[in-house]
């Protein structure tokens, strides 16, 4: 029996039974936290197909943000000197 067909009447009887395990008050942050995780794998997967990786990319993103102004004070430096 394969997972992947679960159906309306199998996702129903999952629902019951988290509703019975965690109650009405968890099931709000358990949904919130599923789907932070499910686009957090999304997003890696996505990374890996693409052949990027999202941390990389942000840290070089940030690097280049930080070296700017440093460029800018360097080019004003120099002109400066002339």
């Amino acid at each position: 029996m394969p997972f992947g067909n679960i159906g309306i009447g199998g996702l129903v009887l999952i629902l019951i039974i988290a509703l019975i395990i965690f109650g009405p008050s968890k099931l709000p942050e358990l949904g919130r936290a599923f789907g932070r995780t499910l686009s957090e794998f999304k997003g890696a997967t996505r990374g890996l197909v693409n052949g990027t990786d999202g941390d990389r990319d942000s840290e070089q993103e940030r690097d280049r943000k930080e070296g700017e102004p440093q460029l800018q004070q360097q080019q004003a430096s120099t002109a400066a000197d002339k």
